[in-house]
């Protein structure tokens, strides 16, 4: 009776440590995983630590060497301009008057609004003085609607062309006698102006020419030249020591000689004035 009573007792308290132990046991399975889960994470983040320690020496490495290289540089900028300026220093002959007169010519410089519109303005007025001058010139020489006779101003050089037709027979340069009358007209403004000088030029087209003594189109356009220059001297008192014959051959030509029309533009002859400032107004007046 007493045995029978003791032994589920024991059953009892065996089972009762054995409940004990596997709950303890699972436990610590579970500790343990959180363990090595712990222990994996902190690897991880070492490893991510020594990586980005490694960069860094490795961007710090970078870094210095490129520090290095711009202190090489200013070191290098440093020198060179020393030594500019001491070539500057050694081979500068700039006296302080000069160096003041600079600076008042860079001060000026603010004035270049009002000197670009006085310039703009003078422009203007230059115009409009060749148009009265080619004008009255026109006027005074023959009939503005005369396409014989060709006036311009170009930079205050006058330009008068006279057709060798107007002028010259064909391949002669004897002076017409209607053409001397032109030339009496261009007389009565050149002596109005003694000072002013002018050069007689001859031009010809690029027709082969050849005649007695003329041996082409240079010694044509020569003697042409020479005999307006003879007539302006001789017929109409100008003063010689202003005036200059030259040929131009056919070398110079206004227009294109393939055509007939063009042949006989190019056939001209050209005095041209060379007036000085004042004498250039002068020209302005009408001529009587």
């Amino acid at each position: 009776m007493k045995l029978s009573f003791y032994i589920p007792a024991v059953i009892s308290i065996l089972l009762l440590f054995s409940c004990v132990s596997s709950k303890q046991f699972k436990a610590e399975q579970e500790k343990n995983q959180a363990l090595n889960q712990t222990y994996i994470n902190v690897q991880q983040t070492l490893k991510e630590c020594t990586d980005a320690r490694d960069e860094a020496i490795r961007k710090n490495g970078i870094l210095q060497k490129e520090n290095e290289n711009l202190n090489e540089q200013v070191a290098y900028l440093k020198e060179n301009n020393t030594q500019a300026l001491k070539q500057l220093q050694e081979l500068s002959v700039i006296t302080a008057s000069q160096a003041e007169s600079i600076k008042k010519s860079l001060d000026n410089i603010g004035n270049k609004d009002t000197y670009i519109q006085g310039l703009q303005s003078a422009i203007s007025r230059r115009d409009s003085l060749n148009l009265v001058l080619v004008m009255n010139l026109k006027g005074a020489i023959g009939n503005l609607e005369d396409e014989d006779i060709n006036i311009k101003v170009d930079k205050g050089v006058v330009y008068i062309d006279i057709s060798d037709k107007l002028l010259f027979k064909s391949g002669r340069y004897e002076v017409t006698p209607q053409a001397k009358a032109v030339l009496g007209k261009v007389a009565v403004v050149l002596k109005n102006q003694p000072e002013i000088e002018f050069m007689v030029e001859g031009h010809t087209d690029n027709v082969p020419y050849r005649s007695g003594v003329l041996l082409d189109n240079w010694d044509l356009s020569v003697k042409r030249a020479t005999s307006v220059v003879r007539i302006l001297q001789n017929e109409y008192a100008l003063d010689p020591s202003k005036m200059a014959a030259a040929g131009r051959s056919e070398y110079r030509p206004i227009t294109d000689n393939t055509t007939a029309e063009g042949k006989a533009v190019n056939r001209r002859t050209r005095i041209i004035i060379l007036p000085q400032l004042d004498q250039f107004f002068q020209l302005l007046e009408p001529q009587s």
